[in-house]
């Protein structure tokens, strides 16, 4: 059996570090936000012999569209953003761009922009607040043990790794958005949405199971207990990151450009919020508890006592 949680001051130093990193990058180099939020016209076309990007700016120099800013999509298309146009002006565009088929079109104004920045922000915030009023409130049978503060415990574990998983995403996203001019939008925010369930999810199987083994040995021998729990749990969370992660990459290769960016935003996340649910989740619920005793390297064969909800 590993010692894991005896290397949780290590753990908890290179996760602030990482953050630290994040944050750092978010204020030299914040988040490139794509129209989604900050409203514009997008056009993603189709060349049965692509053109260069010099070529296209070219003949998109009379239109008076401000920055226009064009990425490659597949290995004939291009992405075209720039400001709000009308669609007499959408059509000129297509006229001048000879031998381009339009894939898409969409146009978002400023006012929607903004709407769509402030409905994401509350998303997040209120997914957050009903995930820690749910561990809270799943784990407070625990309290009998330890206090009625130990299920807050629980709940303050949880959402420390979920600001440390978002906090990752958003940083590595300004570090690519400054480097590749990588921009994020509503799928952005799905995927981190998505990653929020998924961090959380492995955090509650990992505390569940340190629930049962705390009956079965009782809180005199925490750490140990917790550290057993931790090993019984990590093979099983390794697998199914993995896993997940293999289809999430092979989405990111083999799909269009607004998929990737979906698609690595969650491969990053899911590598943070494994990392998170063993090295901050887990561990946090050790603050203020002292190590007593030692407990045995495998389960006992007697039969559980289950608390429930």
């Amino acid at each position: 059996m590993f010692s894991i949680v005896s290397k949780r001051k290590i753990f908890f130093s290179i996760s602030a570090v990482v953050c630290l990193a994040a944050i750092l990058c978010l204020i030299i180099c914040p988040l490139k936000l794509g129209i989604d939020f900050t409203g514009g016209a997008m056009i993603e076309l189709s060349f049965e012999e692509r053109p260069s990007i010099e070529q296209i700016k070219e003949k998109l120099n009379s239109f008076n569209l401000g920055e226009v800013k064009i990425s490659q999509t597949g290995e004939n298309g291009y992405l075209l953003r720039f400001k709000e146009i009308d669609e007499q002006t959408h059509q000129e565009i297509l006229k001048v761009l000879t031998g381009a088929k339009e894939e898409r079109y969409e146009i978002v104004g400023p006012t929607i922009g903004q709407e769509v920045k402030t409905k994401a922000k509350t998303a997040i915030i209120l997914s957050v607040i009903l995930i820690f009023v749910y561990i809270v409130w799943a784990f407070r049978k625990i309290s009998r043990f330890f206090g009625r503060q130990e299920s807050w415990r629980y709940g303050a574990g949880a959402i420390l790794a979920l600001v440390h998983d978002m906090l990752i995403m958003c940083g590595f996203f300004a570090l690519l958005g400054f480097l590749k001019g990588t921009e994020v939008d509503t799928l952005f925010i799905s995927a981190l949405l998505t990653i929020l369930g998924y961090s959380v999810n492995d955090t509650i199987v990992i505390y569940d199971r340190i629930r049962e083994n705390t009956l079965l040995y009782g809180r005199d021998n925490f750490e140990e207990v917790v550290n057993l729990s931790l090993n019984e749990s990590l093979v099983r969370s390794l697998n199914t990151s993995l896993t997940t992660l293999l289809v999430v990459l092979t989405i990111a290769l083999f799909t269009g450009s607004s998929t990737q960016i979906f698609a690595l935003a969650l491969a990053v996340g899911i590598i943070s919020g494994t990392w998170s649910t063993i090295a901050i989740a887990t561990p946090f619920v050790l603050l203020g508890h002292t190590k007593k005793g030692t407990v045995p390297k495998s389960r006992p064969s007697q039969t559980r006592i289950n608390i429930g909800f």
